[in-house]
C-alpha cells in the first residue's frame, strides 16, 4: 500500500515531519516500509503544446515536433510514437533536471538539432516505464512548471500490513491512525448525497445469495464523456502504485484508493431488464471477463447478472459485455460488499488478483458502501464527468448485529504488563471509531464495522497496547518454575543421524514435499507399484509440485540435476524427511520418515592420495558406517535385482535380521540416460522408524590385558559365493576368541582358476584370560579353512 503525503494531508492535519511520522506508525503497529521522495530533483520541465509534427528527413523512426512553450517554439527530435499535433506534453530543456538528476544538454540527431527532450513518466519519476511521452489533458496551458502542476516534491509511504489489518488498505483508515496517534481531528472527503429516488427508475436490484453478498448499492450517471482524469488525479493513481486508463476508470480507482471500498461500472446500454441479481453460477454457466477470456463455472461462484446473463464476477472482474467504452453515455455504478471467503476461493482458482479483490478477501466495511458511491458521484459532478442522477438504488438485507467484546481493565494491564489509565484507553478506542459503554466491573466495546479483525477481548488489549507505545511498557524478569527439557526420541534420533552423515562427509539437504506425478514415470515404477497411490493436492501451486511424495528419490536426484546444471559433478548429500500415502478419503495421509542419499562423482581430493570414486561400495561403507555408530548391529546386504529404479546388478537391500531396513543401489542406466547425468549416481533410503526399531543399546566391556594374534588367510572361491556368506561362516568357526575380522582383499585374474576369485581376511584373536600360543591361533584358523572348503569348497592360497 502506496500513500502520497499530499493526499494523507486532505484527510489529518500532519504536526511532524515524514520521516517520525513513519516511525511513530511503525511502533504502533502500522509498519511502514519505506519512505521515498517524489519530484523532488525535478527542475526546470514544463507543458508544451505540439503544434507541429513530421518526419525526420534522414531517420524513418524520428519526429521532429516543433513545441510551443508558452509564447516560444523549440524544435525537439523525438522517437517516441504516440506524438501528435496538439497534443500537450513536458518539455525539457536545455540546463532542465529530472527526476533522476539528469540535466538535459542540446543534441544533434542525423543532422537536425534537438532543443530539449519530450518527457515521459519514467524522467518525471511516474513509473517504471512507458510505452510512449506522457499525454497531459488538453486544456492544460503550455508554459507551466510540470512539478507545480503535478504536486511536487511529494513524499510517499509505502506500508508492510499485517493480514488483519485490511482496514488501513485506504488513506482513510491510515489516516485514522495518524489522527489517533497525535490525537487530531479526522476529516472525511466530501460526498454527494443521494437525494430522491429517481435512481430506482433505471434499475432494479435483487440479492439471492445474502450470504455472499451482505449490500450492493448502485447509482446512475448520465451523459458521460469519457476521457483523462485531471492531471492531480492521474499524479496521484501514479505515485499510490496504479496507471490511470480514462476518467471513469480513474475515479473507481481513487475512490478505492481512498475509501478502501472498491467499485466497478457498467456500461447501462448494455444491461438488460433493468435489473441487477446476484446470485450463484449455475455449472457450465460461462461469462468472457475484461482480459477477453472465457470463464467456466462450476457453480458456487458468485456472479452479478442482468435479468438474462452473467455480466461480472462479483468482486473479481467485470464482463467484456457490459464495458464501458468511448461511446458508453450512461454508467451504472456498483458499490457492494462480498464475502471474503468467496472472493478469495474464486480469485483464487481462476487466478485473478486485483486490488479490488485483495481488499474483499480481507473484509471491507459493510457500512461504507453508500458513502464510496456518493464520493464517487461527488467526483462526477465535480470533474464534469457527466450528469449524476439522483439517488441510489440500496439492497440491504440484513444489516449485520452490533459485535460487543466486554473488557475488564485488569486484564487489560495484566496482559499489557503496564498499568495503563483507563481514561487513556476508552480515549484511543472511541477515537478509532469504537463505541464504549462503562460500568463499574468492565467495558463494553461496541466493534465498528470496518473492524473485523476485532472479535475478542485480546483484541481490544492490543489495540490499546500498541497506542500506549510497546517502548514504555517496562522490561521484568521472567519466572515460575523451571522444567528440564527433553527431545522427543524420534527427533533426538533424526538429530544423531544427521550428525553422523555430516561427519562422514555428506551434505544435508531439504527438498519439497511437492512432487510432479511425472517423477513416478522417471523412476521406471510400474502402473500398480504402491509408490503410484499419492495424495493429490486440491489447489496445488502449479502441476508440477501437485502431489504429495512417496519417495524421498525424486527430491534426491533433483537436487542432483541441479548440481550438475551447475557444473558440479561430485555429489554427496542426504535428506531426513517424510513421505505419505493415501488413507481414506476422510482421513489425513499417513506420513513416514525416511533417510534419503546420494553420491555422485569423486570425493573432494585431498592431501594422502588422488580423489576416490563415489561408487555402490563407497556408499555402502557409508551405510555401514551409520548402522555400526546407531548400535545396528549383524547388518546384511542382499543383492537386489527387481528394483525398477536400480541397476539389477548393482542393487542390495539392507537387512537386520528378518526386517529390511531399506536399499542401495547404482540409478538405473535409463534414469542417468534420460536426466543426461555425466556419472553414475548411487542412490539409498531407509526408514528411520525401522531403524529405530532394530537399534541395540550401547554396550560396553573391559579393556582385554592380554596381546592378540594376528594372523591373514586367503581363499580361492567360486565367483557367484557372496563375500558376506563367507564372513558369517568365518566368524561362526572362529568362535569367541574371534575378535575381529576384516576383508582386505579381492583378487580375480590369470593365476587363478576361471570363475573363482581370491578373498582375503585379517583375523585377531584374542582372550580375555591369558596369552594365546600360536597353536591355539592355528587351531582356529584350521576349523575356519575346513568349514569354508566344506561349505564353498574353498582352498586355501599359498
Amino acid at each position: 500500500m502506496r500513500v502520497p503525503l499530499s493526499w494523507l494531508r486532505e484527510f489529518v492535519d500532519i504536526p511532524v515531519p515524514p520521516r517520525e511520522l513513519a516511525e511513530r506508525l511503525t511502533a504502533a503497529g502500522i509498519a511502514v516500509d519505506t519512505v521515498t521522495s517524489v519530484g523532488d530533483k525535478i527542475k526546470g520541465v514544463v507543458t508544451a503544446r505540439l503544434v507541429d509534427v513530421r518526419p525526420h528527413p534522414n531517420a524513418d523512426r524520428l519526429s521532429i515536433c516543433s513545441a510551443d512553450a508558452g509564447g516560444e517554439v523549440y524544435e525537439v527530435v523525438t522517437a517516441a510514437e504516440n506524438v501528435f499535433s496538439g497534443a500537450v506534453v513536458p518539455l525539457a530543456l536545455e540546463g532542465t533536471r529530472l527526476a533522476d538528476g539528469t540535466v538535459i544538454k542540446k543534441a544533434r540527431f542525423r543532422g537536425v538539432s534537438s532543443m530539449g527532450m519530450l518527457c515521459s513518466e519514467v524522467e518525471l519519476g511516474l513509473e517504471d516505464r512507458s510505452p510512449g511521452i506522457m499525454i497531459l489533458p488538453p486544456d492544460t496551458p503550455p508554459g507551466e512548471d510540470i512539478a507545480v502542476l503535478l504536486g511536487f516534491p511529494d513524499t510517499v509511504f509505502e506500508f508492510d500490513l499485517t493480514p488483519n489489518r485490511g482496514d488501513c488498505l485506504s488513506i482513510l483508515g491510515i489516516a485514522r491512525e495518524v489522527a489517533v496517534l497525535y490525537g487530531l481531528q479526522l476529516k472525511y472527503p466530501p460526498v454527494l448525497q443521494s437525494n430522491g429516488g429517481e435512481a430506482a427508475n433505471y434499475i432494479e436490484v435483487e440479492i439471492r445469495a445474502p450470504e455472499l453478498c451482505g449490500r450492493y448499492a448502485a447509482r446512475v450517471f448520465q451523459d458521460i464523456k469519457i476521457g483523462q482524469a485531471p492531471i492531480w488525479m492521474q499524479t496521484r493513481l501514479r505515485v499510490a502504485g496504479m496507471r490511470p486508463i480514462n476518467n471513469l476508470v480513474d475515479v473507481t480507482n481513487y475512490v478505492m484508493l481512498e475509501l478502501g471500498q472498491p467499485l466497478h461500472a457498467f456500461d447501462y446500454a448494455t444491461l438488460r431488464g433493468r435489473r441487477i441479481v446476484i446470485r450463484r453460477a449455475s455449472p457450465g454457466e460461462r461469462l468472457v471477463t475484461l482480459d477477453g477470456v472465457t470463464r467456466e463455472f462450476n457453480g458456487g461462484d458468485l456472479l452479478i447478472a442482468d435479468a438474462e446473463r452473467a455480466v461480472a464476477i462479483a468482486g473479481v472482474m467485470g464482463g467484456l459485455e457490459t464495458e464501458v467504452t468511448p461511446g458508453t453515455a450512461t454508467v451504472l455504478l456498483e458499490s457492494a460488499n462480498f464475502d471474503p471467503l468467496s472472493i478469495r476461493r474464486t480469485s483464487r482458482k481462476l487466478g485473478l488478483r486485483s486490488e479490488a479483490s485483495l481488499r474483499f478477501e480481507k473484509g471491507v466495511d459493510i457500512e461504507g458502501s453508500v458513502q464510496a458511491a456518493d464520493r464517487m458521484a461527488r467526483l462526477v459532478a465535480d470533474t464534469g464527468m457527466g450528469r449524476v442522477v439522483p439517488g441510489v438504488v440500496d439492497s440491504y438485507p440484513v444489516r449485520p448485529e452490533q459485535k460487543t467484546v466486554v473488557v475488564r481493565p485488569a486484564r487489560l494491564d495484566s496482559v499489557i504488563g503496564a498499568s495503563v489509565p483507563g481514561d487513556e484507553a476508552v480515549k484511543w478506542l472511541k477515537a478509532l471509531g469504537f463505541g464504549i459503554r462503562e460500568n463499574e466491573e468492565h467495558l463494553v466495546v461496541s466493534v465498528p464495522t470496518f473492524r473485523p479483525d476485532v472479535n475478542i477481548e485480546e483484541d481490544i488489549v492490543e489495540e490499546v497496547a500498541r497506542l500506549y507505545g510497546y517502548d514504555r511498557i517496562p522490561a521484568t524478569q521472567t519466572y515460575g518454575e523451571a522444567t528440564p527439557g527433553r527431545r522427543p526420541a524420534l527427533e533426538a534420533f533424526v538429530r544423531q543421524v544427521n550428525r553422523l552423515l555430516t561427519g562422514l562427509g555428506l551434505t544435508e539437504v531439504i527438498t519439497y514435499s511437492f512432487i510432479n506425478p511425472t517423477s513416478f514415470d522417471l523412476l521406471r515404477l510400474p502402473q500398480d507399484d504402491p509408490l503410484r497411490r499419492v495424495v493429490a493436492l486440491r489447489n496445488p501451486i502449479s502441476e508440477e509440485q501437485s502431489v504429495l511424495r512417496t519417495t524421498l528419490l525424486p527430491g534426491m536426484l533433483e537436487v542432483v540435476c541441479r548440481n550438475v546444471s551447475r557444473r558440479v559433478t561430485d555429489i554427496a548429500v542426504y535428506e531426513a524427511g517424510r513421505v505419505f500415502n493415501p488413507r481414506g478419503d476422510s482421513e489425513l495421509p499417513g506420513e513416514a520418515l525416511k533417510l534419503g542419499m546420494a553420491v555422485a562423482g569423486k570425493e573432494p581430493r585431498g592431501w594422502e592420495g588422488p580423489p576416490r570414486e563415489m561408487d555402490f561400495y563407497f556408499l555402502k561403507g557409508i551405510v555401514e558406517a551409520l548402522l555400526s555408530r546407531l548400535g545396528i548391529e549383524d547388518s546384511v546386504f542382499a543383492p537386489l535385482q527387481t528394483h525398477p529404479s536400480l541397476h539389477p546388478m548393482r542393487a542390495a537391500r539392507v537387512l537386520a535380521g528378518e526386517k529390511e531396513l531399506g536399499s542401495i543401489g547404482q540409478l538405473h542406466p535409463e534414469i542417468k540416460a534420460s536426466l543426461d547425468l555425466p556419472n553414475e549416481v548411487i542412490v539409498g533410503e531407509f526408514d528411520i522408524t525401522r531403524l529405530i526399531a532394530v537399534r541395540k543399546a550401547a554396550a560396553f566391556r573391559d579393556l582385554v590385558r592380554f596381546p592378540g594374534v594376528l594372523r591373514d588367510i586367503a581363499v580361492v572361491v567360486p565367483e557367484e559365493v557372496p563375500a558376506a556368506e563367507l564372513v558369517d561362516n568365518v566368524k561362526a568357526a572362529g568362535g569367541e576368541l574371534l575378535r575381529d575380522l576384516k576383508l582386505f582383499d579381492v583378487y580375480k585374474g590369470a593365476k587363478l582358476p576361471e570363475g573363482t576369485r581370491s578373498i582375503a581376511f585379517s583375523l585377531l584373536f584374542q582372550a580375555e584370560d591369558r596369552t594365546l600360543t600360536d597353536a591355539e591361533a592355528a587351531t582356529y584358523v584350521e576349523a575356519i579353512i575346513v568349514r569354508l572348503k566344506e561349505k564353498f569348497g574353498a582352498v586355501l592360497r599359498g
